[in-house]
């Protein structure tokens, strides 16, 4: 299937009445209790990866149609990341689906056990971008399914080859009582809005971001939005220079520079930017020994309205061509282009670029660089390459973005434990791994509080008793010392706090610590009574209160007193 085959391809857009029925579908899915099962999820997220695995030749093909994107990017950047996404999750959703203890030794409230479960917010919607329909829409999904949280991808019609591919393969992979796929255009993303969802992920542009943001506020809907924005490159020629080349060369060349963490433009002292231009000059003759445009390593740019706005930017700048320049508007091929001399005020420099375009911006010192960036929106990825520390440690502690590079560019999105977002203007929250579970995972808190403890806490009762205000002093918080402005002789001298801190208050701490860390240990019955009556005598407890509340506690622990035959 080649580029000129996409004006053949019909996607057949899901009809608006079949939005409501589509999420009371998944909601009841989601109210049977279905999702809660742990090895569910993990049977969707294996059905997941082999839906892709054995399609491989299908979805390069359709990446081919859409992006005009060579199989060796397709294979690497999009197929490989969903499948490693999917494996990922089904290897560790046991473990991120199992409660959290919140026991703090230095909390006496501690002691009602404090738990924090992982709680699947409820039905989800995803509306994915077009430069990468799979990664950025699929990506997304996979924390959703570990989640257990049912959920609407909304594809785009922008990539009609791949999104018909996936409406016709999920019915065979995917359970459609969870997870559903639907193709649309503006109409069908303004009626899914028009619903309520409990988590709605978009990737896209900060204009659209912000509608979906709109839409969600109706319903106080929870967002994720991943919205790009003009990633920065700070250029230090100290370093190598051909290692740096390379990787900004391809960071911005992939998928025809249509990426949202693509590097958008190259700071670099003014007189060390020949030294820049000669190692990309050597770099791109590498990378296109025969010319960009005999190359079957570029890709195209996805539709005519971004081809003709990237080659009005290439005509409009008063920067000089370096390499590339090249275009055509048939096959939509826009040449990798490197300018060089673009002022801070050039049309390259108004917006993101979202395109094969880099512009290399000579500045008279890094401070200037950074006044320019701090002035504008937080920008999702950073890019810094340097051999100096401090120089590394200046950019990084003196700017604000998604995410900061260090000698390379974008691979941050694919290293497992990484968070993937922006804030600001280049969006709000995260998604990859586990913090795409934890996108649709709410974190409920849980205390199990055991009637023992009413030794404890028995003071906040009325009427309140001088005696019951004594009580209560235990939990007092303790600020720490010594207090700014004053020295150590303030707090350990003759009248300092430390002085006059109660002998018994002390020996009741000790106590209860020792209470606590005994009680805790899964040791003998007996073991633990000890335990209880030492915390028993540490909170003042009466005789008789003492006594029902060990009879409490042994029960609590579930102690077996029958004799053994």
């Amino acid at each position: 299937m080649t580029a000129s085959a996409q004006a053949t391809i019909q996607i057949e857009f899901t009809s608006l009445e079949e939005f409501p029925a589509i999420r009371d579908t998944l909601r009841a899915t989601f109210k049977s209790g279905k999702t809660r099962d742990v090895n569910y999820r993990k049977t969707q997220l294996l059905q997941l990866a082999y839906l892709f695995r054995e399609n491989e030749e299908r979805w390069n093909e359709a990446f081919e149609a859409d992006l005009g994107r060579p199989k060796m990017e397709s294979t690497t950047i999009e197929l490989n990341g969903i499948i490693s996404e999917c494996v990922e999750a089904w290897k560790n959703v046991d473990t991120w689906a199992q409660p959290d203890s919140a026991f703090s030794f230095a909390s006496r409230l501690s002691v009602m056990r404090p738990k924090v479960y992982k709680q699947p917010k409820g039905v989800g919607l995803v509306i994915g971008p077009f430069n990468y329909p799979i990664l950025c829409s699929i990506g997304p999904l996979v924390g959703a399914i570990a989640a257990g949280c049912p959920c609407v991808v909304k594809m785009s019609e922008l990539t009609p080859t791949v999104s018909g591919l996936l409406a016709e393969l999920w019915p065979n992979y995917m359970d459609m009582d969870f997870t559903r796929v639907v193709n649309g255009a503006i109409p069908e993303t303004t009626a899914l809005l028009s619903l309520q969802w409990d988590h709605i992920v978009f990737s896209g542009s900060n204009t659209a971001g912000k509608i979906v943001a709109l839409a969600a506020a109706k319903h106080l809907t929870p967002t994720t939005l991943e919205l790009g924005g003009r990633s920065p490159v700070f250029m230090d020629t100290n370093t190598d220079l051909k290692i740096a080349t390379r990787r900004l060369l391809w960071a911005k060349a992939i998928n025809a520079g249509q990426t949202c963490t693509a590097p958008n433009h190259i700071f670099v002292p003014e007189h060390q930017q020949d030294k820049l231009v000669e190692a990309f000059r050597q770099t791109y003759a590498e990378f296109y020994p025969e010319g960009p445009e005999e190359s079957k390593s570029v890709s195209r740019i996805a539709t005519k309205a971004h081809y003709n706005r990237l080659n009005d930017l290439i005509d409009d700048t008063d920067g000089e061509i370096i390499c590339g320049g090249m275009s055509d508007a048939e096959t939509r091929f826009i040449a990798p282009t490197i300018v060089k001399d673009v002022k801070l005020d050039d049309p390259l420099m108004q917006s993101e670029i979202f395109g094969p375009i880099l512009p290399i911006v000579p500045v008279k010192d890094y401070q200037e660089a950074l006044d320019y960036t701090n002035a504008g929106d937080h920008p999702l990825a950073l890019y810094i390459y340097s051999d100096n520390p401090e120089l590394k440690k200046r950019l990084i502690e003196n700017t604000i973005s998604g995410a900061v590079d260090i000698n390379e560019c974008c691979l941050h999105v694919v290293v497992p434990g990484l968070p993937f977002g922006g804030l600001g203007q280049s969006g709000s929250g995260a998604y990859t791994g586990k913090f795409s579970f934890d996108t649709f995972t709410h974190n409920r808190s849980s205390i199990h509080n055991p009637k023992w403890t009413e030794w404890l806490f028995g003071w906040r009762y009325p009427p309140y008793t001088v005696d019951k205000m004594t009580s209560s002093a235990s939990m007092r918080p303790i600020i720490p010392a010594p207090r700014p402005g004053s020295n150590m002789s303030d707090v350990i001298g003759s009248g300092g706090w430390l002085s006059r801190v109660s002998p018994q208050l002390s020996l009741r701490v000790v106590l209860v610590l020792a209470a606590v860390l005994t009680v805790r240990q899964r040791s003998s019955p007996c073991t633990r009574i000890l335990g209880s009556y030492i915390l028993g005598v540490a909170s003042g407890a009466s005789g008789p209160r003492l006594i029902a509340g060990l009879l409490d506690n042994a029960q609590l622990w579930n102690f077996n007193w029958t004799p053994q035959s």
